[in-house]
């Protein structure tokens, strides 16, 4: 045990006093808070470049239609030719111009519909422009097979259908979007972490193997303290490293919105079009949904999944490194490891938010290689105590097998120079 200990801090003081650790670790969240604030910024400008457009409307039809907003001004040039409203248009520096002709049949109306510029609209402005004609064309039409407009109006109903459960507890039409977010945001992170602090594990064994400190260690620990100790003084010191980036990115995020005033929250335009969708009334049930969500259950689960999932990738990892002889031979293992991860990802993005108590979800939730990403993308929406009971034991049988069988790998490779390994000589490996 004092071995271990010893061989646990040896390496977590050999990570954090390097220099590239230290560097990184600090530049690391100043580089994505300056490409969050930046995507921010040009997003602002985006939104508030202002557009003209010229109006050539023939038909007479849409003279009061076109309405400016802060963003859109039009310019009514029905008056003028469309050969003099493009000159206008060019010398204007206008973002184009929109000819509506003058026909009497709607749908050959709505076909004909043009517009000139030096480049296409925004997809979002184009949108605008043609709900504006179909819209006033759909009420014509109607009105000239003689339908009563305001029958129509007065007659159209929308449906709100209000959801809650069987104890009565009402949700929004997006609380299964809030849960994807909570449950993709943490079984991602977990994902990159193990991606991102297994290949430090792998790197750390591949370079004392490579330098033969590696035999002098092994003359007076067990070969499965040292694999151990590098897995645990590792994940420490990612968990320092990512303590800090959290600490750091949140304090940075804050001075840039503060003396910026760039808000790189609601900046997007998506983010802002979904807010200004929902009523106050809705805006509340989301901020009542996320607080319903089982948050204290999710950290607690995080926790778990994550020191499983960790400890029996970077085991693999470890003897993965141990195995080879440099960083080039990794990759003939890396795929086997790297597709159960995609795999979990794809199936919590595509299956769980779609239905995630179904067949796929429950058992990749239970499979080893995925639940830890699977599992936690499930439990915002509720997963029987049983299941998650079950899938937590899987893991950690599973943790000690592969505990076991890399420490067998890792014994004999650690002293395996100049042969690059098979699958079917790791498997000799392991019956040593």
């Amino acid at each position: 045990m004092r071995n271990l200990k010893l061989i646990i801090q040896r390496e977590y003081l050999a990570r954090v006093r390097n220099k590239t650790f230290i560097v990184m670790t600090f530049l690391s969240p100043l580089i994505l808070v300056g490409m969050i604030s930046l995507i921010a910024y040009l997003s602002m400008l985006n939104n508030s470049e202002k557009h003209t457009f010229g109006i050539k409307d023939d038909s007479g039809i849409f003279s009061n239609e076109f309405k400016n907003t802060e963003e859109i001004t039009f310019i009514d040039l029905t008056s003028i030719s469309l050969e003099d409203a493009k000159d206008l248009v060019v010398e204007k520096e206008y973002s184009g111009v929109l000819y509506i002709p003058d026909m009497n049949n709607n749908f050959e109306l709505a076909r004909n519909v043009q517009f000139f510029g030096k480049e296409s609209p925004a997809l979002g402005i184009l949108q605008k422009l043609e709900n504006v004609i179909t819209e006033k064309l759909t009420t014509r039409e109607l009105v000239d097979r003689g339908i009563d407009i305001s029958k129509i109006e007065s007659a159209e109903t929308k449906v709100n259908i209000q959801i809650q459960n069987f104890q009565g507890v009402h949700t929004s039409k997006m609380s299964n979007y809030i849960k994807m977010f909570f449950g993709g945001a943490a079984g991602y992170l977990l994902m990159m972490f193990i991606i991102i602090y297994g290949n430090m594990v792998m790197r750390s064994v591949i370079e004392e193997k490579t330098n033969r400190i590696i035999e002098i260690i092994v003359s007076s620990v067990k070969p499965i303290q040292l694999m151990l100790g590098k897995i645990l003084g590792t994940s420490l010191a990612g968990i320092t490293q990512f303590s800090i980036w959290v600490v750091l990115g949140s304090i940075l995020l804050f001075v840039i919105s503060s003396f910026t005033g760039v808000d790189v929250m609601t900046s997007a335009p998506q983010t802002q079009q979904g807010l200004e969708q929902l009523g106050n009334s809705e805006i509340q049930q989301l901020l009542v949904d996320i607080s319903n969500l089982p948050m204290a259950l999710l950290i607690v689960s995080f926790l778990v999944y994550f020191i499983g999932g960790y400890f029996l990738y970077s085991a693999i990892y470890a003897a993965i490194g141990a195995a080879v002889d440099s960083e080039t031979d990794t990759q003939q293992f890396m795929f086997p490891i790297i597709l159960p991860l995609m795999l979990g990802i794809y199936v919590g993005f595509f299956s769980v938010i779609e239905n995630p108590h179904g067949s796929v979800s429950t058992i990749f939730s239970m499979i080893p290689l995925t639940s830890p990403i699977v599992m936690l993308m499930r439990i915002p929406f509720g997963v029987p105590w049983y299941e998650l009971l079950i899938s937590i034991v899987i893991l950690i049988v599973t943790n000690i097998a592969v505990l076991w069988l890399a420490a067998k790998i890792y014994r004999v490779g650690i002293l395996m120079y100049g042969k690059k390994p098979t699958y079917k000589e790791l498997y000799k490996w392991l019956k040593y």
